[in-house]
């Protein structure tokens, strides 16, 4: 299990991002973080990772662990040689590299060749258009085709745990569509524990098992996704239904910033 034990956030020393959050993403299975804009949801991936000093920041309070492990310790790349990495929003392939290169980029921290060629075998499994571009730099390839080659060059590490940041962003339906139905499958097949961070909140909830509401750097909500989706508050102001399951009216989005029931 991973798990965040009332971690606090601080960047430059002083300024505030997480205010004592606490979560759980159990073993094999999909958990999901929503919230707008700025709730605070990238910088509790970067929290997990290691990455936050990079920009500065630093967990103050509290503790990230992996099975029992204290993570926020260590440096980013010994948190992904305990088994953790993490896939920004934004496809952030190097351009200038073939697909394979890439995927081999993703194994740095694998020392056995053969488990280098077996991964990238797996990669090209789940993913077969990146077998037919395996020569191509990916700098050429289409955003979906990018997409799916920084969760491949994840997956490179042999990882226990995949943090996703806005794996759907700038994406097409149908490709959407496409790359969360592999997460689904690598978690029932791999059994691979994923936390995910998405604005699309129907889809996140229709892939996770569990999910946790951010909102100004604080957890306001939690439970089993298919409880969430029935949660009259989640489909107000992140599903954007009213009561009878309709889309809401343009004039009823203005009144989106009345008080919510769960900061009452």
């Amino acid at each position: 299990m991973l798990a965040l034990n009332n971690i606090e956030v601080v960047y430059d020393g002083v300024i505030l991002v997480l205010k004592g959050v606490s979560l759980n993403a159990e073993k094999g299975r999909i958990t999901t973080l929503l919230g707008a804009n700025g709730a605070g949801k990238t910088t509790t991936l970067k929290a997990i990772s290691g990455l936050l000093r990079t920009e500065r920041g630093d967990v103050t309070k509290g503790s990230v662990e992996l099975d029992g492990e204290r993570l926020d310790r260590l440096p980013a790349f010994d948190v992904v040689k305990r088994g953790v990495v993490q896939v920004f929003e934004g496809r952030r392939v190097f351009e200038n590299l073939t697909v394979e290169e890439n995927l081999v980029a993703g194994a740095h921290s694998q020392r056995d060749r053969s488990k280098v060629k077996d991964g990238i075998d797996r990669v090209y499994a789940s993913f077969p258009v990146l077998k037919e571009r395996r020569s191509q730099s990916a700098g050429y390839l289409s955003g979906g085709e990018q997409q799916m080659l920084v969760i491949g060059r994840a997956l490179m590490s042999d990882p226990k745990v995949v943090l996703l940041d806005e794996p759907s962003l700038g994406l097409a339906p149908m490709v959407i569509e496409e790359i969360f139905g592999v997460i689904r499958r690598l978690k029932d097949e791999q059994n691979l524990t994923v936390l995910l961070v998405e604005q699309n909140a129907a889809l996140a909830l229709d892939i996770a098992d569990h999910g946790y509401v951010m909102e100004n750097g604080r957890i306001v909500l939690e439970g089993p996704a298919a409880a969430l989706r029935e949660n009259s508050d989640i489909k107000e102001f992140y599903l954007g239904l009213n009561d009878a399951g309709a889309r809401k009216s343009y004039r009823e989005t203005k009144r989106y910033r009345r008080r919510k029931r769960w900061l009452s």
